[in-house]
């Protein structure tokens, strides 16, 4: 069987540039499909971060010009090859020459234009390599199906090429005017319009990608589900009913060797299933050390690993926090985010500083010392897509508490103390004391002598999400649409 040829597409891609999970699927997905013997590549913009870092490395290719509206702007093609992976990197200073890697959301909407429209033109020579299957990814790329029927199809070009859809968060949708968009993208009417890319009498770039593309899917089954609900649909409910066909969800994985606690080099102690009563005990006491809170070996720490938005449940928790804290049980919550769930975070911190910190920051090295060093991981979402934290946390030996949406769903098996099966604890519905019992239901099992929570960590320390799993699926998919062209043909 052939392998296919696959541009995966998107904004963002670690180890180059991250703002969400977004970048963990763009740098990991990739990587596991080449060793399936898919012949993947992929293609972001050229940050200025990137430039800086691995400028003697690049290669440049070509450049062209390309009509923006009433402007020509220069587009330029580079590449990189690293750990067996080809990368392409579209070039303008004017729009991608800044330190953030998104701006202002009107200027987003023109720079993202501006990449789709750089993608498609690089498609072919000097990239010497032509894809049958374009990947994209969020509504940064989700007009690109449109602009190739637009601008290609009609010249005879790239008429055999796919396109997945990958939807990783609805509520973000790429959304403005008519005119500039129809200035921008140089598209009519025929494309402009309510049953295309328009929803609701403006552009819709997440709408598009539905609606012109041959497969969409979603990063966990149950969120595909939700999603066709007027609660989860974000307004494209509708949209998504109509075609929900070529609709599918694939759950998201994680990286086994990024994630690892018998290699983690930030931890102060590794360790393994065999070894992870020890090793969590000596990473447990020196993360207490660290955060300044009081350790008792009844007592259970959670964390909160998190961006603080109103998506994370965090109206959830502030509700109960002061009733969770008096159960005797240490909290830590680290992000960034709302200023107004930061100056909560810090309030609660400064009412209880024997029993709550708030480490109001990005920084890895701690996210990973409290992955290994917590009992519970917290993570009462409102909605999430798929979620990675409640993945690592298992793989740690960190419990989860979820509320059940989403990928949390498809990864998280309520403990059952009478069967002792599961690996985590959950709740249904939004409810901030129905994440309180939740909460005190598990550290309940914490304290308990019979064996119970070793081996709920043993069963938890026992799950696979790593990416193999979701890579042979997406292979699935792509060898399916190229079967579909080749019945056509």
């Amino acid at each position: 069987m052939s392998s296919p040829r696959v541009l995966f597409v998107s904004s963002e891609v670690t180890p180059f540039a991250k703002v969400g999970g977004l970048a963990d699927v763009a740098g990991t997905l990739p990587l596991e499909l080449v060793k399936q013997g898919v012949d993947c590549r992929i293609i972001m913009p050229l940050y200025r971060r990137i430039r800086q870092r691995y400028g003697q490395d690049l290669k440049f290719l070509r450049w062209s010009m390309l009509k923006m509206g009433w402007r020509s702007m220069y587009s330029g093609l580079l590449s990189l090859e690293q750990d067996g992976m080809t990368y392409y990197f579209i070039d303008n200073e004017y729009y991608f020459g800044q330190e953030a890697i998104y701006l202002d959301y009107a200027f987003d909407i023109e720079r993202f234009c501006f990449f789709q429209r750089a993608v498609l033109e690089a498609l072919g020579q000097p990239m010497d390599f032509t894809p049958e299957i374009l990947h994209l990814n969020d509504w940064q790329t989700g007009l690109m199906p449109a602009l190739l029927q637009a601008h290609y199809w009609p010249a005879g070009y790239f008429n055999d090429i796919k396109i997945v859809y990958t939807i990783h968060n609805l509520k973000y949708q790429g959304i403005h005017s008519r005119e500039r968009i129809a200035d921008l993208c140089d598209l009519s009417s025929q494309y402009l319009n309510d049953y295309g890319v328009q929803m609701d009498g403006v552009p819709n770039f997440l709408k598009a990608g539905i609606v012109y593309s041959n497969a969409v899917t979603t990063v966990s089954p149950t969120y595909a589900n939700e999603i066709l609900s007027s609660f989860y649909g974000e307004g494209l409910d509708g949209v998504l009913g109509a075609y929900r066909h070529k609709l599918s969800g694939i759950l998201n994985g994680i990286s086994n060797e990024d994630w690892n606690p018998a290699m983690d080099k930030a931890l102060a102690q590794n360790y393994d299933a065999k070894t992870v009563k020890k090793g969590k005990a000596v990473c447990r006491t020196k993360l207490h050390e660290e955060l300044g809170l009081p350790e008792d070996p009844k007592r259970p720490l959670a964390v909160m690993i998190t961006r603080l938005v109103d998506q994370k449940g965090l109206d959830l928790l502030i509700r109960v926090l002061d009733e969770i804290l008096d159960d005797d049980i240490n909290v830590a919550v680290l992000g960034t985010g709302d200023p107004f769930y930061e100056q909560e975070m810090r309030g609660f911190e400064m009412r209880r500083p024997d029993r709550f910190r708030a480490c109001i920051m990005f920084d890895d090295a701690l996210a990973r010392r409290m992955y290994a060093g917590a009992d519970f991981f917290l993570m009462p979402s409102l909605f999430e897509p798929c979620g990675l934290s409640q993945m690592i946390s298992m793989r740690y030996g960190t419990i989860p508490i979820v509320r059940e949406t989403g990928g949390l769903s498809d990864t998280v098996i309520a403990y059952n103390q009478y069967t002792g099966e599961g690996n985590g604890f959950s709740f249904a519905n939004i409810n901030a004391h129905e994440l309180l019992y939740t909460t005190k239901y598990a550290a309940d099992i914490f304290r308990r002598e019979d064996g119970s929570w070793d081996a709920l960590v043993q069963s938890a320390m026992a799950q696979s999400f790593d990416w193999s799993r979701s890579a042979a699926q997406y292979l699935e998919l792509y060898r399916s649409l190229l079967d579909e062209s080749d019945a056509d043909n």
